[in-house]
């Protein structure tokens, strides 16, 4: 199935582009309270504060070179040339946007998008290193995943690079803006080790639950509208889409979190007797971010079963990272966005119906590189960092919490106690 082509005004397109690129935004909004409300009281000001340091890194940092790497269909990049053929692997952009017209043409629309889309892809890893990831230490990594991580692999999907040489489609960042951030969170669990108490001498993990789930719940309208914004804007600008396709990409988007919800609700009321809140609203978001990639290729049916896979995915991934894998991620974030962003990857080749006969094998590429290239990369070049510049805080900071530590007060003082502050050690 196609992209609807209706005729439209000059520059209908591009104005409907610019003004859903504005909604991306909301839904790092949305993440950001999240991350605050799945931690615990004594580290929400951080999470916050994080939030808005780690955006900061990652647009300054996408502004000085993540650009120059990644570009625009159509303008210089570097190719190599094997079996007699000419392969795109990164853009030739000059540095700090120089050259590029900032109008309303697709090129300029397009860096806005991926600049909003970059911050976005930042936020992910906050989630999976709450609590334990010192301020400057995640604005550093930042750096890394928006100046070179994210900017290359992007180019690969969107800037015409290799993977779009092949077919690969990817309409709002299922794998280049999810699963990016997703393996870099997975990353970030791994170098910082989990929590102080979180595992007892047997394995066995202890339950943290955040603090605040109307902050969490609260954040999940947030995250729709910017999905909106960033599914509607991605299939206009990077996929080649018509705004008489907008209405599908909406439905679709919709129908998958409602669906991710739902499964999620229906999984824990018969594992657990009751549905959990924290895991409905990871349920909510991982509809969205597996509905990205495919949203403007699939009939709304398969939307909602795409949506209802990612919420059950959801559930067993987090469940098994932190029993099994003995990996600590406070807010779900990997599981959420790495596990639902390669499945919405994986799901445009399943159900989609495009040009390319073979689209499965496409997309399948797109995820070996992702697990065989972009997981390595980031994980190095986080592990590097941490090793010049030690990215876990200080064992005082594990016992009383962040907020005090790094920020010298809470983000509560007059309403709570850190009763677990007391804990007999």
């Amino acid at each position: 199935m196609t992209l609807a082509k209706a005729p439209e005004l000059p520059g209908m397109s591009e104005a409907l582009g610019g003004a859903l690129v504005l909604l991306v935004p909301l839904a790092g909004a949305g993440l950001a309270l999240m991350n605050a409300g799945l931690g615990r009281s004594r580290s929400a000001a951080h999470a916050m504060l994080g939030s808005v340091c780690v955006i900061a890194a990652a647009v300054l940092s996408y502004f000085v070179c993540g650009w120059s790497w990644q570009g625009f269909p159509g303008l210089p990049a570097h190719t190599v040339t094997l079996a007699g053929r000419s392969w795109n692997w990164i853009a030739a952009e000059p540095f700090f946007l120089r050259g590029l017209p900032l109008d309303g043409s697709p090129a300029a629309l397009a860096a806005c998008l991926q600049m909003f889309s970059v911050a976005l892809a930042a936020l992910i890893p906050l989630g999976a290193g709450s609590e334990r990831w010192r301020l400057g230490a995640s604005c550093a990594s930042t750096a890394l995943l928006a100046g070179w991580t994210y900017p290359l692999f992007a180019h690969w999907v969107w800037g015409g690079g290799w993977l779009a040489q092949i077919g690969l489609l990817d309409a709002g960042g299922s794998g280049t803006i999810q699963a990016v951030g997703g393996l870099t969170a997975l990353s970030i669990a791994w170098i910082l080790g989990p929590r102080q108490g979180k595992y007892d001498a047997e394995g066995v993990p202890a339950a943290f639950p955040g603090h605040n789930a109307v902050l969490v719940l609260f954040a999940c309208f947030l995250t729709w509208l910017g999905w909106l914004g960033l599914n509607g804007a991605g299939s206009l600008l990077l996929a080649g889409g018509a705004a008489a396709g907008l209405v599908r990409v909406a439905m679709n988007t919709t129908l998958s979190a409602a669906a991710g919800v739902l499964a999620v609700a229906a999984v824990t009321r018969i594992r657990f007797g009751r549905p959990d809140a924290s895991l409905c609203a990871n349920g909510w978001t991982a509809g969205l971010v597996a509905s990205s990639a495919a949203c403007a290729w699939i009939a709304p049916a398969e939307a909602a079963l795409i949506g209802a896979i990612a919420g059950v995915l959801v559930v067993f991934s987090v469940e098994w990272l932190d029993a099994r894998g003995r990996i600590d991620d406070p807010a779900g974030a990997i599981s959420v966005h790495g596990a639902g962003g390669l499945w919405g990857l994986l799901a445009l080749g399943i159900f989609a119906r495009t040009p390319l006969r073979n689209q499965w094998l496409a997309q399948l590429a797109g995820v070996a590189a992702l697990l065989l290239f972009v997981l390595p990369m980031t994980y190095s070049l986080n592990w590097l960092l941490n090793r010049f510049y030690p990215q876990r805080v200080a064992a005082e900071a594990d016992l009383h919490g962040p907020d005090l530590y790094e920020l010298g007060a809470g983000a509560y003082p007059e309403f709570v106690t850190r009763r677990d502050d007391f804990r007999p050690r």
